[in-house]
């Protein structure tokens, strides 16, 4: 594989893990968002996916955003009869969003994002020592 495919394989990666680190973001800041009503929803977790694609003009397989889903697990609840949303017993629902499961998912794709920049700088640090050679 030539420098500029692998460049650009680890882009497709790049792109790929910065759409995760966006869902992952949007799930975080919406974890303790509640319904208005008590017939509405609470934000339902999002799940992002990935599809491989093979490039035909780099001739490799590369990665991207697939289709992001919704986690349909359930909602858990919290008595709190005052609220505009909570039911008749005195319940509201809360996200299915766990904190800590995001973190963890969003610390993952930063070190593959990381990873996927080590690529792209050592290859131009190859294309720069290959061009050194050449012209001594």
């Amino acid at each position: 594989m030539d420098f500029l495919k692998s460049i650009q394989v680890a882009v497709s990666g790049l792109k790929a893990q910065s759409g995760r680190m966006r869902v992952i973001s949007e799930n975080i800041a919406n974890a303790d968002s509640l319904p208005q009503n008590p017939n509405a929803d609470p934000y339902r977790r999002k799940v992002p996916t990935f599809e491989r694609r093979f490039d035909r003009e780099l001739e490799a397989e590369t990665v991207r955003m697939g289709k992001i889903s919704r986690d349909q697990s359930t909602f858990k609840t919290r008595f709190e009869p005052g609220h505009p949303a909570a039911d008749r017993q005195g319940y509201v629902k809360l996200p299915n969003v766990s904190s800590t499961i995001e973190s963890m998912d969003l610390r993952e794709a930063q070190r593959s994002y990381e990873a996927n920049l080590n690529v792209v700088s050592s290859t131009r640090r190859m294309i720069q020592r290959t061009l050194e050679l050449l012209r001594a």
